[in-house]
């Protein structure tokens, strides 16, 4: 099913809340924030994260909701000894001044600490919470994403078929206004009707835009397959809309008719709102 790279999801217990952002992001990277202290699950963590999704920036931040915080434990033993060292130390080469306890504070190895009690099944358990709502928002916001697609490349669709059924007139009206100009400049009992078909012919080859309109028929028939086929499509989506956008300026460049010229300008404008929609799906 289609995803958007934007959602958020969140859960919480009795002792862990979690939040996870999700934003637009050509690759995957995620970003952890959590006690220091549980950093030895950081790995599976991501791992979740990557088993779900393909692509998106994620920002996930683990707390406790009792802001418990690790107890600090001082070793006593190792305290004494360093003490008694440093005294005797003083004693032989006859240092002055005295060791207090900020001198001992300066040997941060005396000092440990000792996590808090908490268990990991449940932070995985409030974890695939907060991932399985991220991900429902995800896929409903693709949903949206979809239906705003489809109803923009109707409109390509549309426009193509207009476009295709000018194509025809434009040559006409080149006809008519290449003949008028030489009636003025020759007179119409010099026209060579001969010639009008020679020059028709090369413009006709040069103004000719019925490829560029069937491939773009055939990108937007493979655009609405993809749709269709759902999961990590943005990618695929995203280089398909590259093609249509070149058929698009060839067109453009082709056209010497107003009407036609106008359609084009009006499919490429929607082409760009549709790649802005494209690169926000997974």
């Amino acid at each position: 099913m289609i995803q958007s790279m934007t959602g958020f999801g969140s859960a919480e217990n009795e002792d862990f809340a979690v939040e996870i952002r999700s934003l637009n992001h050509r690759f995957l990277d995620i970003s952890i924030k959590m006690p220091p202290y549980m950093s030895k699950y950081e790995i599976s963590l991501r791992n979740i994260i990557k088993e779900k999704f393909r692509r998106g920036r994620f920002d996930i931040s683990i707390s406790l909701v009792d802001g418990r915080m690790p107890r600090l434990r001082v070793n006593k033993e190792m305290a004494e000894n360093i003490y008694t060292a440093l005294s005797s130390l003083q004693k032989e080469l006859s240092i002055p001044g005295r060791i207090d306890i900020g001198m001992l504070t300066e040997y941060r190895e005396i000092f440990t600490e000792e996590e808090p009690e908490y268990d990991v099944n449940v932070l995985y358990s409030v974890f695939h919470s907060a991932v399985s709502n991220l991900e429902s928002m995800r896929i409903q916001e693709g949903r949206f994403l979809t239906e705003e697609i489809r109803t923009r490349i109707n409109f390509l669709k549309e426009a193509t078929q207009k476009i295709k059924e000018l194509a025809p007139e434009e040559m006409i009206t080149w006809k008519n206004r290449f003949t008028e100009k030489l009636s003025l400049l020759l007179g119409s009992d010099m026209i060579d009707n001969n010639r009008i078909l020679q020059e028709a012919a090369i413009v006709a080859e040069k103004t000719d835009i019925s490829e560029e309109l069937n491939r773009i028929e055939n990108h937007l028939k493979q655009f609405n397959d993809i749709l269709d086929s759902g999961d990590s499509v943005g990618k695929k989506l995203d280089f398909l809309l590259q093609e249509i956008v070149r058929e698009a300026n060839t067109l453009a460049s082709k056209a010497s008719d107003y009407d036609i010229s106008k359609l084009v300008v009006e499919v490429k404008t929607e082409i760009e709102k549709i790649r802005e929609q494209v690169q926000n799906i997974q």
